[in-house]
């Protein structure tokens, strides 16, 4: 059987032990660009030859980027044993997260888990470790309740006004289904900490604790394809969509970035001194600058961070009912303050990157993010002064990108894409990211024909 590398016959014990466990197939997943998981599944006795990489593929189109091409060359799944993770809901199946090689020998261009692999040893060159927490949201629904107008009903408590956020009985309602995909978290490497009621009707979120990077984005990889298994079992559905309905609030998943040495001492480089003394502990001047960072790359990192049209329907100044929007729309940071694209929290030594939804690619996101921090520490960016206020409301403060067309411009732009992105990604992805854009532009529908045909 032709493989990429020579087959290690280590690997026959392992295969052996997974099918004394009930394992009947394993699975080396790749993420598309969309985050989503792709690959097909092999008998278990097969994992000597699949970790030799013998499973191809022919990505492009399929992966979200670029045209269909059908004389194509292939590239090659080679897994990461060390992802290794039975699915606790089926446990026939083995996953494991795996790069994309193409025959030359080298990582594929349009591999997201490459691309971050790429700059967390670029961090680690520089004396970094960057850890990854993430705040996920999701609605829930019932998929026979789906209508055009919302969701319709899920919890037998009903409305709560002005919002169910942090309401207990909402939580109550679907416990069942929010403690199967706790525990079933947990058996796939997240320890959640905190779970309940998001700002939309049928919204929720589970916080779960920081890893380092790469495997964070491994994690919520698996995350996201097993909340919609577990969903299913419960005769639900989930969509991690950035704004499903213009009545309701959308789904972001804060990116908070932690950073580490690497010498041996393992603290962070973001805050110094005591945290358990109150006025002890202080960002240094390396998180001022990573900081800095974000904020001149931020026009770029969006067309990653927010990759939907749909995406930019949930960075808005306020929401159709008029009250303030929580999503950041301005290119700013500020302590504790949710109006900025970045927040610096008092809990925890980490920046909180406000504007990623939950439709991003993690590990792209990641990648590109890290960069971006980087590059403020290596040239020492400057943030500008914090901001206290309601930052929405400051006419003098750049904004954040209005569509996803104005975020792949800003994206093209942008000199430190070069920097984390090959040009045949940046060609692929900012043709099909124009391509959504246009798709969605260029109709005319019944809502414009009403306002303009009669008028004019």
């Amino acid at each position: 059987m032709d493989t990429l590398n020579d087959i290690d016959s280590s690997y026959s014990a392992k295969a052996q032990e997974l099918a004394d466990a009930g394992v009947r197939y394993v699975t080396a997943s790749w993420a598309d660009i969309f985050g989503r998981n792709r690959a097909k599944s092999h008998p278990v006795g097969l994992l000597p030859e699949l970790m030799a990489g013998f499973a191809r593929y022919t990505p492009r189109g399929i992966n979200g980027i670029g045209a269909m091409d059908p004389v194509e060359e292939e590239v090659t799944a080679l897994p990461d044993i060390d992802t290794l993770t039975v699915l606790p809901w089926d446990n026939r199946f083995a996953w494991m997260a795996s790069d994309m090689w193409s025959d030359k020998g080298e990582p594929f261009s349009l591999c997201p888990r490459s691309i971050l692999k790429k700059q967390i040893e670029r961090a680690a060159n520089q004396g970094y470790r960057c850890t990854l927490g993430i705040e996920p949201e999701f609605y829930v629904y019932r998929p026979d309740d789906l209508n055009s107008g919302g969701f319709g009903s899920l919890t037998a408590t009903g409305g709560i006004e002005p919002s169910p956020a942090y309401d207990v009985e909402t939580s109550y309602d679907v416990a069942d289904f929010l403690d199967d995909v706790v525990s079933t978290m947990e058996q796939i490497g997240l320890k959640a900490f905190a779970l309940g009621a998001e700002g939309g009707v049928g919204q929720f979120e589970i916080d779960f604790y920081y890893k380092d990077l790469l495997e964070m984005a491994d994690r919520v990889t698996l995350f996201r394809l097993m909340v919609h298994q577990v969903a299913k079992r419960h005769g639900l559905a989930v969509t991690f969509m950035p704004k499903p309905f213009a009545n309701l609030w959308g789904s972001g998943a804060h990116f908070n970035l932690g950073l580490y040495s690497v010498d041996g001492s393992g603290e962070s480089v973001l805050r110094l001194g005591n945290p358990a003394i109150p006025g002890e502990e202080e960002w240094s001047k390396e998180s001022k600058y990573f900081v800095g960072g974000l904020l001149k790359h931020a026009r770029a990192l969006t067309a990653i961070t927010n990759p939907l049209v749909n995406s930019y329907k949930r960075l808005t100044p306020r929401l159709v009912d008029g009250s303030v929007s929580w999503a950041p729309i301005k290119i700013a940071y500020g302590p504790n303050n949710r109006s900025c694209m970045i927040r610096l929290p008092e809990n925890r030594p980490a920046i909180e990157v406000r504007n990623p939804d939950a439709s991003a690619n993690v590990y792209l996101a990641g990648a590109f993010l890290l960069a971006a921090g980087l590059d403020g520490i290596a040239n020492e960016i400057d943030p500008g002064p914090e901001i206290t206020e309601l930052a929405s409301e400051r006419a003098e403060i750049s904004r954040l990108p209005r569509t996803l067309l104005e975020a792949v411009e800003a994206f093209e732009a942008d000199e430190l894409t070069y920097e984390v992105f090959s040009e045949d990604f940046i060609k692929d992805y900012a043709e099909t990211k124009r391509m959504e854009w246009e798709k969605d532009h260029l109709p005319v529908g019944d809502a414009e024909r009403a306002d303009h045909l009669v008028y004019f």
